[in-house]
């Protein structure tokens, strides 16, 4: 007798039980696809950025730089530095006519990891801004296994490469006033030196290193006085920032393909003009792009100055710790070095410390002191789009009378 559903057909029972176990199947996957696509989903949305995972990227490329310190190494550089600062401070104070008491409290040694670690903060700052539209747009609510890949294969991806940008840089700085510009505290920044960068470029250059840390001081805590003394620049770059960044945030699906196409170009050296950030912008981010550029170029530009003409008289030999200095900075670096300058933006960065300083001496020899604190009068006198190369057309917009 044949077991069957009452039609006399052979093994439709067992058909039927195998198609009842598939479907039970295949609903289970499906229970289980929707819940690892939810924790996906949750997992993607935690941030752009594994900053942690950033951090041990930058510390795995900077483990191999040379001239590495120890913690107690660092910890007896600190005497140096207070020095130092104990000594230039007055004398910028008197050169730059305000008083800059406290920042001599907020000053610090640090190795090349810290300096990584104060900057993965600030990073982490900057793109929380961004970070709630972005998502939404790479990764919809709901978006499932298929969108949440995609979300957390570019966080993998974003995270390596910034780890790989904060190692770079971690072995080039040498000094940082660490602001917050984006935050909503107003608190003052803190001056950072990189011992072990200033050492290791104080041998490469063959000059003294308590020499060379002065001077290094003194760039780094003029920068400490532009802010300091005038409480309207921070606002003023914080605005232009913020709506830069909001025009970005706004129009990533746009950009995204040409910005493959300008990048590739920029790596390879084949982008002529404008820098290939600008090229990704609209007219309203690039007016605000170059006006923060300008006042970019003054600050680095006038800290350079400052450094070298207060240096005269507390730098020992400051003429030739200066003209190796900026030769170092000239030097023709590899292709992949320049690839990773222009991609980075640190190109722009040497090009505001050359642009600002001629800017800045051609003021200071056309109107002397008064000229030179005029700059500072507050955002009408900041130089303007053009301005910074062309020093005379700002004396005759501001200097009038």
């Amino acid at each position: 007798m044949s077991r069957g559903d009452g039609t006399g057909r052979p093994g439709a029972t067992r058909d039927d039980r195998v198609w009842q176990a598939g479907f039970l199947v295949g609903s289970a996957l499906g229970v289980a696809a929707t819940v690892v696509g939810r924790r996906m989903e949750r997992s993607a949305r935690r941030g752009l950025v594994d900053w942690p995972a950033a951090e041990r990227v930058a510390a795995g490329r900077l483990r191999n730089a040379p001239g590495s310190l120890t913690p107690a190494e660092l910890a007896a550089a600190e005497p140096a530095y207070a020095e130092t600062m104990a000594r230039i401070v007055p004398r910028l104070s008197a050169e730059l006519g305000t008083e800059l008491p406290g920042v001599v409290a907020r000053s610090g040694v640090v190795d090349r990891a810290g300096w990584v670690r104060a900057n993965s903060a600030s990073f982490a700052q900057l793109i929380g801004k961004l970070e709630g539209t972005l998502l939404d747009q790479i990764l919809p609510p709901g978006g499932g296994i298929g969108q949440a890949s995609i979300a957390l294969a570019n966080r993998w991806v974003t995270t390596r490469q910034i780890g790989f940008m904060l190692g770079f840089m971690g072995t080039r700085v040498l000094g940082q006033y660490d602001l917050a510009l984006l935050s909503a505290e107003t608190t003052p920044g803190r001056l950072l030196f990189v011992e072990e960068n200033i050492r290791q470029t104080a041998r490469n250059l063959g000059v003294p290193l308590d020499a060379f840390r002065t001077w290094i001081a003194l760039h780094e805590t003029t920068h400490a006085f532009e802010f300091e003394a005038h409480p309207w620049l921070r606002p003023y770059l914080a605005d232009r920032l913020e709506r830069q960044l909001a025009g970005f945030s706004g129009g990533t699906k746009r950009i995204a393909p040409e910005m493959l196409r300008r990048l590739g170009r920029s790596l390879r050296g084949e982008a002529a003009g404008e820098h290939w950030m600008e090229r990704l912008m609209s007219d309203e981010q690039r007016r605000l792009f170059r006006e923060t550029q300008a006042v970019m170029s003054l600050l680095e530009g006038f800290s350079d100055y400052i450094m070298d003409e207060v240096g005269r008289d507390l730098v020992p030999d400051v003429e030739r710790i200066s003209e190796r200095f900026h030769a170092r900075r000239e030097q023709r670096k590899s292709g992949f070095e320049r690839a990773i300058m222009r991609l980075t933006g640190m190109d722009m960065k040497l090009e505001q410390y050359k642009k600002g300083e001629r800017f800045v001496a051609a003021i200071a020899a056309a109107g002397g002191k008064p000229a030179l604190e005029r700059l500072w009068a507050g955002p009408e006198s900041l130089p303007r789009d053009g301005e910074i190369e062309a020093p005379d057309r700002w004396l005759a917009r501001v200097m009038v009378g």
